[in-house]
Protein backbone atom coordinates (compact mmCIF):
# COMPACT_ATOMS: atom_id res chain seq x y z
CA UNK A 1 0.00 0.00 0.00
CA UNK A 2 3.16 2.55 0.76
CA UNK A 3 4.93 1.66 -2.30
CA UNK A 4 1.50 2.35 -3.98
CA UNK A 5 1.11 6.04 -2.60
CA UNK A 6 4.71 6.10 -3.09
CA UNK A 7 4.01 5.71 -6.97
CA UNK A 8 0.83 7.87 -7.07
CA UNK A 9 2.10 11.24 -6.13
CA UNK A 10 5.55 10.47 -8.12
CA UNK A 11 3.12 10.39 -11.19
CA UNK A 12 1.15 13.67 -9.66
CA UNK A 13 4.46 15.61 -9.35
CA UNK A 14 5.29 14.30 -12.84
CA UNK A 15 1.95 15.53 -14.48
CA UNK A 16 1.98 18.44 -12.69
CA UNK A 17 5.44 18.94 -14.45
CA UNK A 18 5.48 21.89 -17.71
CA UNK A 19 7.95 21.76 -20.59
CA UNK A 20 10.45 24.52 -18.96
CA UNK A 21 10.77 22.00 -15.33
CA UNK A 22 12.68 19.79 -17.67
CA UNK A 23 16.37 21.32 -18.29
CA UNK A 24 18.58 19.20 -20.67
CA UNK A 25 21.35 19.64 -22.89
CA UNK A 26 19.27 18.64 -25.70
CA UNK A 27 17.53 22.08 -25.10
CA UNK A 28 20.63 23.70 -25.88
CA UNK A 29 21.53 21.22 -28.62
CA UNK A 30 17.96 22.37 -30.63
CA UNK A 31 19.82 25.66 -31.29
CA UNK A 32 22.47 24.33 -32.98
CA UNK A 33 21.07 24.20 -36.46
CA UNK A 34 19.97 26.50 -39.04
CA UNK A 35 17.14 28.58 -37.95
CA UNK A 36 15.32 31.96 -36.59
CA UNK A 37 15.50 33.52 -33.01
CA UNK A 38 12.31 35.66 -32.16
CA UNK A 39 12.43 38.03 -29.87
CA UNK A 40 9.97 38.33 -27.83
CA UNK A 41 8.77 41.74 -26.12
CA UNK A 42 6.78 40.89 -23.72
CA UNK A 43 4.70 43.57 -21.49
CA UNK A 44 6.94 46.66 -20.83
CA UNK A 45 7.80 46.77 -16.90
CA UNK A 46 6.40 43.19 -16.87
CA UNK A 47 10.01 41.43 -17.27
CA UNK A 48 8.16 38.80 -19.19
CA UNK A 49 10.17 39.28 -22.72
CA UNK A 50 11.38 35.87 -24.06
CA UNK A 51 13.11 34.33 -27.00
CA UNK A 52 11.98 31.84 -29.26
CA UNK A 53 13.98 29.65 -31.42
CA UNK A 54 12.36 28.18 -34.85
CA UNK A 55 14.44 25.34 -36.44
CA UNK A 56 14.66 24.76 -39.96
CA UNK A 57 16.02 21.46 -39.46
CA UNK A 58 12.95 20.20 -37.38
CA UNK A 59 10.35 22.59 -38.60
CA UNK A 60 9.34 23.20 -34.76
CA UNK A 61 9.69 25.79 -32.22
CA UNK A 62 11.13 26.35 -28.73
CA UNK A 63 9.47 29.09 -27.29
CA UNK A 64 10.86 30.86 -23.85
CA UNK A 65 14.41 28.76 -24.72
CA UNK A 66 16.48 31.33 -23.55
CA UNK A 67 15.39 30.85 -19.75
CA UNK A 68 15.03 26.95 -20.25
CA UNK A 69 18.74 27.10 -20.84
CA UNK A 70 19.86 29.67 -18.27
CA UNK A 71 17.59 29.36 -16.20
CA UNK A 72 16.91 32.66 -15.10
CA UNK A 73 14.48 35.01 -16.99
CA UNK A 74 15.68 37.30 -20.10
CA UNK A 75 14.37 40.51 -18.67
CA UNK A 76 11.90 43.85 -19.39
CA UNK A 77 11.69 44.28 -23.26
CA UNK A 78 14.35 42.34 -24.90
CA UNK A 79 14.59 44.63 -28.57
CA UNK A 80 17.14 42.97 -31.08
CA UNK A 81 19.67 40.04 -31.55
CA UNK A 82 22.16 39.70 -33.36
CA UNK A 83 24.63 36.82 -33.87
CA UNK A 84 28.60 37.01 -35.05
CA UNK A 85 30.96 34.36 -35.38
CA UNK A 86 29.52 31.85 -32.26
CA UNK A 87 28.27 34.26 -30.02
CA UNK A 88 25.11 35.89 -29.99
CA UNK A 89 24.15 39.38 -28.63
CA UNK A 90 20.32 40.27 -27.02
CA UNK A 91 19.59 43.38 -26.32
CA UNK A 92 17.29 43.98 -23.78
CA UNK A 93 15.87 47.46 -23.73
CA UNK A 94 14.28 48.63 -20.60
CA UNK A 95 16.40 46.04 -18.67
CA UNK A 96 19.15 48.07 -19.86
CA UNK A 97 21.75 45.16 -20.21
CA UNK A 98 23.22 42.96 -22.96
CA UNK A 99 22.80 39.67 -23.17
CA UNK A 100 26.27 37.36 -24.50
CA UNK A 101 25.35 33.79 -25.13
CA UNK A 102 26.84 31.04 -27.58
CA UNK A 103 24.91 31.00 -30.65
CA UNK A 104 25.11 27.58 -30.87
CA UNK A 105 23.87 26.17 -27.45
CA UNK A 106 22.89 29.77 -26.32
CA UNK A 107 24.72 29.26 -22.98
CA UNK A 108 25.27 32.38 -20.85
CA UNK A 109 28.56 33.90 -21.86
CA UNK A 110 28.10 37.25 -19.80
CA UNK A 111 25.77 40.13 -19.04
CA UNK A 112 26.75 43.78 -19.76
CA UNK A 113 24.44 45.91 -17.55
CA UNK A 114 24.00 49.23 -16.51
CA UNK A 115 23.37 50.16 -20.48
CA UNK A 116 21.25 53.49 -20.56
CA UNK A 117 18.04 52.01 -22.96
CA UNK A 118 19.91 50.11 -25.33
CA UNK A 119 18.11 49.65 -28.73
CA UNK A 120 19.94 48.10 -31.38
CA UNK A 121 23.60 46.87 -31.99
CA UNK A 122 26.13 46.61 -34.77
CA UNK A 123 29.17 44.75 -35.31
CA UNK A 124 32.06 46.74 -36.25
CA UNK A 125 34.61 44.11 -36.45
CA UNK A 126 35.42 41.17 -34.62
CA UNK A 127 36.16 43.39 -30.90
CA UNK A 128 33.74 45.94 -31.62
CA UNK A 129 29.88 46.85 -31.60
CA UNK A 130 28.31 49.90 -31.53
CA UNK A 131 24.97 50.03 -29.25
CA UNK A 132 22.11 52.83 -30.06
CA UNK A 133 19.76 54.24 -27.45
CA UNK A 134 16.45 55.73 -27.02
CA UNK A 135 17.33 58.19 -24.10
CA UNK A 136 21.05 58.69 -24.13
CA UNK A 137 22.58 61.05 -26.68
CA UNK A 138 25.15 58.66 -26.82
CA UNK A 139 26.61 55.44 -29.25
CA UNK A 140 28.16 53.27 -26.70
CA UNK A 141 31.39 51.69 -27.94
CA UNK A 142 31.65 48.00 -26.75
CA UNK A 143 34.73 45.87 -26.88
CA UNK A 144 33.41 42.47 -27.96
CA UNK A 145 37.17 40.63 -27.05
CA UNK A 146 36.53 41.81 -23.41
CA UNK A 147 32.57 42.21 -23.08
CA UNK A 148 32.94 46.53 -21.55
CA UNK A 149 31.85 49.36 -23.00
CA UNK A 150 34.82 50.97 -23.63
CA UNK A 151 33.44 54.45 -24.97
CA UNK A 152 31.01 56.95 -25.98
CA UNK A 153 30.35 58.82 -28.97
CA UNK A 154 28.33 61.87 -28.78
CA UNK A 155 25.96 62.27 -31.51
CA UNK A 156 24.24 65.09 -29.31
CA UNK A 157 20.94 62.99 -30.33
CA UNK A 158 19.13 59.64 -29.25
CA UNK A 159 19.79 56.93 -32.21
CA UNK A 160 17.93 53.91 -32.90
CA UNK A 161 18.06 51.61 -36.32
CA UNK A 162 21.98 51.34 -37.46
CA UNK A 163 24.02 50.83 -40.83
CA UNK A 164 27.30 49.74 -41.80
CA UNK A 165 28.38 50.91 -45.07
CA UNK A 166 32.27 50.29 -45.21
CA UNK A 167 34.15 52.37 -42.36
CA UNK A 168 31.07 54.41 -41.68
CA UNK A 169 28.06 54.04 -39.50
CA UNK A 170 25.02 55.54 -40.09
CA UNK A 171 22.83 56.03 -37.05
CA UNK A 172 19.54 57.14 -37.20
CA UNK A 173 18.17 59.51 -35.11
CA UNK A 174 14.12 58.64 -34.50
CA UNK A 175 12.63 59.59 -31.43
CA UNK A 176 11.39 63.02 -32.26
CA UNK A 177 14.19 63.08 -34.64
CA UNK A 178 14.83 63.71 -38.66
CA UNK A 179 18.69 63.17 -39.40
CA UNK A 180 20.88 60.05 -39.93
CA UNK A 181 24.47 60.62 -38.32
CA UNK A 182 27.46 59.41 -39.93
CA UNK A 183 30.34 57.81 -38.31
CA UNK A 184 34.18 57.00 -39.12
CA UNK A 185 34.40 53.42 -37.42
CA UNK A 186 38.29 53.68 -37.81
CA UNK A 187 38.27 56.94 -35.32
CA UNK A 188 34.56 56.51 -33.86
CA UNK A 189 34.16 60.37 -34.75
CA UNK A 190 30.61 62.10 -36.36
CA UNK A 191 31.96 63.23 -39.73
CA UNK A 192 28.58 64.34 -41.57
CA UNK A 193 24.84 64.37 -40.57
CA UNK A 194 21.80 64.07 -43.46
CA UNK A 195 18.16 65.54 -43.09
CA UNK A 196 16.02 62.99 -43.88
CA UNK A 197 12.41 62.82 -42.93
CA UNK A 198 10.50 62.66 -39.82
CA UNK A 199 12.01 59.43 -37.34
CA UNK A 200 13.75 57.60 -39.33
CA UNK A 201 12.89 54.64 -37.79
CA UNK A 202 14.71 51.54 -40.15
CA UNK A 203 17.34 51.35 -42.86
CA UNK A 204 18.77 49.16 -45.40
CA UNK A 205 21.52 49.09 -47.58
CA UNK A 206 21.16 48.34 -51.53
CA UNK A 207 23.51 46.25 -53.88
CA UNK A 208 24.44 49.86 -55.23
CA UNK A 209 25.44 50.71 -51.80
CA UNK A 210 22.83 53.08 -51.34
CA UNK A 211 20.85 53.86 -48.14
CA UNK A 212 17.17 53.29 -47.75
CA UNK A 213 15.45 54.92 -44.77
CA UNK A 214 11.94 54.70 -43.89
CA UNK A 215 10.92 57.66 -41.94
CA UNK A 216 7.38 56.77 -40.23
CA UNK A 217 6.26 60.77 -39.93
CA UNK A 218 6.21 60.81 -36.16
CA UNK A 219 3.78 58.77 -34.09
CA UNK A 220 1.45 61.81 -33.65
CA UNK A 221 1.33 61.83 -37.46
CA UNK A 222 2.42 65.16 -37.76
CA UNK A 223 4.32 64.80 -41.05
CA UNK A 224 3.88 62.51 -43.88
CA UNK A 225 6.14 59.66 -43.96
CA UNK A 226 8.62 59.07 -46.21
CA UNK A 227 11.25 56.21 -48.04
CA UNK A 228 14.75 58.67 -48.27
CA UNK A 229 17.13 57.03 -50.71
CA UNK A 230 20.73 58.31 -49.45
CA UNK A 231 24.33 58.13 -51.59
CA UNK A 232 26.31 56.29 -48.62
CA UNK A 233 29.41 58.40 -50.49
CA UNK A 234 28.20 61.62 -50.89
CA UNK A 235 26.04 62.28 -47.97
CA UNK A 236 23.32 63.46 -50.24
CA UNK A 237 19.66 61.99 -50.79
CA UNK A 238 19.03 60.92 -54.11
CA UNK A 239 15.39 60.40 -53.87
CA UNK A 240 12.55 60.81 -51.63
CA UNK A 241 9.05 58.86 -51.90
CA UNK A 242 6.37 60.51 -50.12
CA UNK A 243 2.99 58.45 -49.09
CA UNK A 244 0.24 59.44 -49.97
CA UNK A 245 -1.33 60.26 -46.51
CA UNK A 246 -0.61 61.00 -43.11
CA UNK A 247 -2.31 57.98 -41.45
CA UNK A 248 -0.01 55.67 -43.56
CA UNK A 249 2.31 54.44 -41.04
CA UNK A 250 5.22 52.33 -42.41
CA UNK A 251 7.95 50.80 -40.31
CA UNK A 252 10.57 47.69 -40.27
CA UNK A 253 11.92 48.06 -43.85
CA UNK A 254 14.05 44.82 -45.26
CA UNK A 255 15.88 43.83 -48.39
CA UNK A 256 15.76 40.82 -49.86
CA UNK A 257 19.06 38.61 -50.27
CA UNK A 258 20.04 40.01 -53.92
CA UNK A 259 19.69 43.65 -52.71
CA UNK A 260 17.69 44.68 -55.41
CA UNK A 261 13.96 45.22 -53.56
CA UNK A 262 12.73 46.26 -50.14
CA UNK A 263 10.01 45.24 -47.88
CA UNK A 264 8.34 47.15 -45.24
CA UNK A 265 4.79 46.83 -43.15
CA UNK A 266 1.81 49.11 -44.15
CA UNK A 267 -1.39 47.25 -43.78
CA UNK A 268 0.28 43.97 -44.92
CA UNK A 269 3.55 43.83 -46.42
CA UNK A 270 4.47 45.78 -49.50
CA UNK A 271 7.64 45.61 -51.33
CA UNK A 272 9.20 47.14 -54.32
CA UNK A 273 12.44 47.68 -56.65
CA UNK A 274 15.41 49.80 -55.75
CA UNK A 275 14.77 50.75 -58.98
CA UNK A 276 11.03 52.50 -58.76
CA UNK A 277 9.88 55.75 -58.43
CA UNK A 278 7.01 55.02 -56.86
CA UNK A 279 5.43 53.10 -53.43
CA UNK A 280 2.99 49.96 -54.00
CA UNK A 281 -0.08 50.85 -53.97
CA UNK A 282 -1.20 47.01 -53.12
CA UNK A 283 -0.08 44.80 -50.54
CA UNK A 284 2.18 42.03 -51.79
CA UNK A 285 1.15 39.94 -48.55
CA UNK A 286 -2.51 41.14 -46.70
CA UNK A 287 -2.75 41.72 -43.71
CA UNK A 288 -6.36 40.15 -42.89
CA UNK A 289 -6.77 39.73 -39.46
CA UNK A 290 -3.82 39.54 -38.09
CA UNK A 291 -1.94 42.75 -36.69
CA UNK A 292 1.71 42.20 -38.28
CA UNK A 293 4.48 43.73 -35.96
CA UNK A 294 7.72 43.27 -37.17
CA UNK A 295 9.18 41.30 -40.54
CA UNK A 296 12.26 39.46 -41.02
CA UNK A 297 13.68 38.42 -44.92
CA UNK A 298 15.78 34.84 -45.15
CA UNK A 299 19.35 36.44 -46.21
CA UNK A 300 19.40 33.39 -48.58
CA UNK A 301 16.21 32.15 -49.68
CA UNK A 302 14.44 35.50 -49.62
CA UNK A 303 11.65 33.66 -47.44
CA UNK A 304 9.30 36.23 -45.56
CA UNK A 305 8.62 36.31 -41.75
CA UNK A 306 6.04 38.07 -40.55
CA UNK A 307 4.68 38.60 -36.72
CA UNK A 308 1.34 39.17 -35.44
CA UNK A 309 1.39 40.54 -32.14
CA UNK A 310 -2.73 39.74 -31.73
CA UNK A 311 -3.57 42.00 -28.95
CA UNK A 312 0.06 43.05 -27.39
CA UNK A 313 -1.25 41.07 -24.62
CA UNK A 314 -1.39 37.51 -25.10
CA UNK A 315 0.81 35.23 -27.15
CA UNK A 316 1.70 36.37 -30.60
CA UNK A 317 2.23 34.14 -33.76
CA UNK A 318 5.14 34.39 -36.56
CA UNK A 319 3.64 33.88 -40.22
CA UNK A 320 6.19 32.24 -42.76
CA UNK A 321 5.59 32.88 -46.67
CA UNK A 322 7.29 31.84 -49.85
CA UNK A 323 9.62 34.73 -51.38
CA UNK A 324 6.98 34.94 -53.92
CA UNK A 325 3.98 35.63 -50.85
CA UNK A 326 2.81 32.07 -50.82
CA UNK A 327 1.61 31.09 -46.96
CA UNK A 328 3.68 28.39 -45.57
CA UNK A 329 2.33 28.09 -41.96
CA UNK A 330 1.88 29.88 -38.62
CA UNK A 331 3.24 28.78 -35.39
CA UNK A 332 2.57 30.41 -31.81
CA UNK A 333 5.41 32.18 -30.60
CA UNK A 334 5.63 34.22 -26.94
CA UNK A 335 4.10 37.66 -26.27
CA UNK A 336 4.85 40.77 -28.46
CA UNK A 337 7.04 38.80 -31.11
CA UNK A 338 9.28 41.43 -32.33
CA UNK A 339 12.68 41.49 -33.72
CA UNK A 340 14.08 38.07 -35.83
CA UNK A 341 17.74 37.17 -36.37
CA UNK A 342 18.48 34.15 -38.83
CA UNK A 343 21.05 31.61 -38.32
CA UNK A 344 21.10 29.86 -41.60
CA UNK A 345 23.62 27.65 -43.66
CA UNK A 346 24.19 28.01 -47.28
CA UNK A 347 22.74 24.75 -48.09
CA UNK A 348 19.17 26.34 -47.58
CA UNK A 349 19.67 28.40 -50.30
CA UNK A 350 17.50 26.82 -52.74
CA UNK A 351 14.76 25.75 -49.82
CA UNK A 352 11.07 27.28 -50.67
CA UNK A 353 11.50 28.80 -53.58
Amino acid sequence: MKQLITTVIILLLVASCTESDYITDDVASVVSGSGVFIVNEGNFRAGNGSLSWFSYDSVKISNDIFRKITKRPLGDVPNEMVVGGNRGYIVVNNSGKIEVVNANTLKSVTTISDLNSPRNIALISSDKAYITSMYSDSVTILNLKKNIVSGFINIRRTSEAIVLAGTKAFVANWFGGSEVMVINTLNDRVIDSISVGNEPESMELDRNNMLWVLCNGGWMREYFAELDCINTNTFRVQKRLIFPSKQDSPSCLKISPSRDTLYYLEKGVRKLSIDDNLLPAITFISEGDHIFYKMGINPLNGEVIVTDAVDYQQNGFILRYKRKGIFISTIQAGIIPGSICFKVKPDLQTEWR
